[in-house]
């Protein structure tokens, strides 16, 4: 006998089971949701620490950056000659330098007199450090001794230095034990490595750091001609110049960074186990329900295998129901997700932001997590024997 009406009118078998019971629905899409975004939130957090611990790197307005080998991370710097990068000047692609020094200085809050490490920058006023093309015009009052640049995006706990700096208040406090005036404001942003920053003149930052020799460098930016080959450029000056510098090309320069994090600290494992955590619970959780609303149905599912229905049909029921679950459980986690990176954001100033392909990885990490518990609960459909119900 030929069934094939009952599949053209296309009842909506699936729908109807899920929604038979809508709390235990609701508690299916609850865990579904909390997966999505225990998932969003590590997965954010693991890239933000990588964005995040480039937030100063990424502006340089440089094509090639010069290190030293000892150097690990941006919180650990290690000095180099200054005159390594003078000598790069003698290839014919390069146009402009700018020698940089990096460290951590002790910051006094003006406030609460309190102290917290602050990234401290110091560079030559005229030369170019940033793309930004203000900062060319602030940097002009670091000229005088004692003047520094201070990061508006730093973290509050160094005071209200930028609110205090619009209302036309002068800004005076100690770094490293010294008298300083903010006389600008700048927009970099804190980092995982670094809570604050400020920027500051190469004379005012080697009396700041007496110990540091006069002729060392942390980081070197190198500009090149329009056209030029970076790459190319990179591999004459590595065989050119000692090896007690490392020449990086920007890019590299960010990698640099962001492998640091990667596979020199558990942080980025850890919120890797976080998301894979995640996966797992959803799927415990949505194979649970599955199983037990085959379990609860099987004798209609019996009675439709006896009806005429393929055991397969009944598969691609149950698969239906998992890829339902998958679509409800994923938008109320996504917009969720949104909302909770927005208020990271605002209250630690990271850059955990979603994205396109966030987005769908865990779209697809939750439709997957779905179909393979619906893919284990399908084992109970082979139990589903017309002969037990007469």
């Amino acid at each position: 006998m030929n069934f094939g009406w009952i599949d053209k009118r296309r009842i909506p078998l699936a729908w109807l089971l899920l929604t038979r019971q809508p709390f235990r629905l609701f508690v299916a899409l609850a865990g579904i949701c909390f997966a999505g975004i225990l998932m969003f939130m590590q997965l954010g957090f693991r890239d933000g620490l990588f964005d995040a611990s480039i937030t100063v790197h990424k502006l340089f307005d440089a094509d090639l950056v010069l290190i030293s080998p000892r150097s690990k991370s941006s919180i650990s710097m290690a000095g180099f000659p200054r005159r390594r990068l003078v000598q790069v000047m003698a290839h014919e692609d390069v146009v402009g330098i700018t020698p940089v020094n990096w460290n951590f200085l002790l910051w006094r809050n003006p406030k609460t007199l309190s102290t917290r490490s602050i990234l401290a920058l110091g560079f030559e006023p005229n030369d170019r450090l940033f793309t930004d093309s203000n900062l060319s015009r602030k940097a002009k009052t670091l000229t005088q001794y004692g003047r520094v640049l201070f990061d508006e995006r730093s973290r509050k706990e160094f005071g209200p230095i930028a609110k205090w700096f619009r209302e036309g208040k002068r800004i005076e406090t100690e770094l490293a034990g010294k008298r300083i005036r903010v006389t600008g404001l700048i927009s970099l942003g804190p980092s995982f490595g670094a809570d604050g920053n400020l920027i500051t003149s190469r004379e005012t930052y080697l009396d700041l750091m007496p110990n540091n020799p006069p002729g060392s460098i942390e980081i070197g930016l190198i500009r090149l001609k329009v056209g030029a080959n970076p790459y190319m450029v990179r591999q004459i000056l590595s065989r050119s110049l000692p090896k007690d510098v490392k020449v990086l090309t920007l890019k590299d320069f960010l990698e640099f960074e962001k492998n640091y994090w990667r596979s020199s600290t558990s942080i980025g494992f850890i919120f890797s186990l976080g998301a894979a955590m995640g996966f797992v619970v959803g799927c415990v959780i949505v194979y649970q329900i599955l199983y037990s609303d085959v379990s609860d149905h099987l004798p209609e599912y019996a009675t439709l295998i006896a009806m005429g229905y393929k055991l397969k049909n009944l598969f691609g029921v149950v698969a239906r129901e998992g890829f339902l679950l998958a679509v409800m459980g994923y938008l109320p986690a996504y917009a969720a997700g949104q909302g909770l990176y927005a208020l990271v954001r605002s209250s630690t100033n990271l850059p955990v932001a979603m994205n396109a392909s966030r987005a769908l990885f865990v779209f697809f990490m939750i439709l997957f997590m779905c179909m393979i518990s619906a893919l284990l609960a399908m084992r109970r459909l082979v139990d589903a024997d017309p002969a037990e119900i007469f």
